[in-house]
């Protein structure tokens, strides 16, 4: 197709993800290197997103693990996981119960994020009634996003996500998030933990401890603009699930392979958790899988000869997402982008701390290569914008702006707004100084506009 039919092919069929399609025409991305894409028309962006916080090794291996895929194709293009298994699926497994904590040694694999918090959400009730209990709810935090299918929706922490396809999936609690940039200016580290703990405790009392099967947390919140941890607090997360006989889920669809400096949040953080669920830098989004990665004691629990877990998916486990997911890995090895990642994550804060100094950033947070922006009306008191102030100025400004200087990265208003940055987990210096560049000439302006 010439541009102009592939424009207006785009128009006129095309319905585009969480995207306002009145009149909208979108740009059409067609090439990528590296950290940058380039549109059909010949300009390029830089990648500060990757994709959607997923293309970890960057667009520049297409044409090895395009081989891998090829191979796999002339070997075996699909069989099921249903009651059968084949040499890549065997393989991955493997690969990721080395990556992941010691106690996880088995992988279910889907194709995508979505199916995996809803698969262990499944799991997790499974788990239960094999070993004869019933138990049904979930615990997630507010503003945490953790999908858009069903069950993984009702999970959500995002009111606005979950209203319009309500009534969902029965029953979900959510307990406050790990955000501390609007708690008092004088509370520790340890007294922030204490109540973020108190408050997970009391919301699984007053649930009734007996009816709650899984506490799903990611190590770093992404929604709401890279919440991270504060010490001590995983571990007393960790404390209250087994006190009550409750699954710990890490999330770690985003976190997972490198983005926080480690193969996994959890190991990070210490978190130990009984699932993990994957997807997105499982295959640097070269191809559609994810996979919820399961403890032992998890997987004893169906042991028996009559036991099975209830589910299953088409396309999990698929042996071209599996020999491009094993491809992706091996490169991510050789090249150390782990390694990367941790080494560089002191000095891309540096960098990025240096947009304090304009008025309208409050926080610069985050860890590895996943960060946030928030950005607020009044730093000294911290106050935020309207909803309505921040629609001008996250959609009717800044987005457009930012693209328009060749800077993809999000600016999100799911809590308080926030600018995300998670580029390629390969981005150097010089990526970081475009973004920090671009940024600070367009919240500049954002600043002059809105004063």
């Amino acid at each position: 197709m010439t541009r102009s039919e592939l424009r207006a092919a785009a128009r006129d069929h095309l319905w585009l993800h969480f995207t306002r399609m009145h009149g909208y025409e979108p740009p059409v991305i067609v090439r990528g290197e590296g950290c940058y894409l380039w549109d059909d028309e010949g300009k390029k962006y830089l990648d500060a997103l990757a994709g959607l916080f997923s293309v970890n090794i960057g667009y520049s291996h297409g044409e090895e693990i395009g081989q891998a895929a090829l191979e796999q194709m002339r070997e075996l293009p699909f069989y099921t996981n249903w009651s059968y298994a084949h040499p890549r699926a065997i393989e991955l497994a493997q690969k990721l119960a080395s990556l992941a904590p010691e106690h996880i040694n088995r992988a279910f694999f889907v194709s995508g994020g979505s199916e995996a918090v809803e698969s262990a959400w499944k799991l997790a009730r499974q788990y239960h009634m094999a070993r004869g209990e019933r138990r049904w709810k979930a615990v997630a935090r507010r503003t945490a996003y953790h999908g858009t299918t069903m069950g993984a929706l009702s999970i959500n922490g995002i009111p606005a996500l979950r209203a319009p396809f309500e009534p969902l999936v029965p029953d979900t609690l959510h307990v406050r998030n790990t955000n501390r940039y609007h708690r008092p200016p004088d509370e520790t580290e340890e007294l922030f933990t204490q109540f973020l703990l108190t408050d997970l405790e009391e919301a699984i009392e007053q649930a009734g401890p007996e009816t709650v099967a899984m506490v799903i947390f990611e190590p770093v919140q992404n929604a709401g603009g890279s919440f991270t941890p504060p010490a001590g607090y995983f571990q007393g997360v960790r404390e209250i699930c087994d006190r009550f006989g409750i699954l710990l889920c890490a999330d770690e669809v985003i976190t997972g392979f490198g983005r926080t400096g480690e193969w996994f949040g959890s190991i990070k953080y210490d978190i130990q958790p009984d699932l993990i669920t994957t997807a997105k830098g499982l295959s640097s989004s070269y191809a559609a899988i994810g996979a919820v990665l399961v403890a032992d004691k998890v997987y004893e629990a169906f042991g028996d000869e009559k036991s099975m877990y209830s589910h299953g998916i088409t396309f999990g486990g698929h042996p071209v997402g599996c020999a491009i997911a094993l491809k992706n890995l091996e490169i991510m090895e050789r090249e150390q982008i782990v390694e990367h990642v941790r080494d560089t994550q002191d000095s891309v804060r540096t960098q990025l701390e240096t947009l304090l100094d304009l008025p309208i950033v409050g926080d610069v947070r985050g860890t590895g290569c996943l960060w946030a922006l928030e950005l607020v009306k009044d730093k000294e008191t911290r106050e935020t914008f309207s909803d309505d102030e921040s629609e001008s100025l996250l959609r009717g400004f800044l987005s457009p702006a930012l693209f328009e200087r060749g800077l993809i990265c999000r600016a999100d208003d799911r809590g308080d707004p926030v600018v995300q940055i998670s580029p390629p987990l390969i981005a150097e210096q010089q990526e970081f100084s475009q973004i920090v560049g671009t940024l600070g000439e367009v919240l500049t302006e954002a600043w002059q506009r809105i004063h």
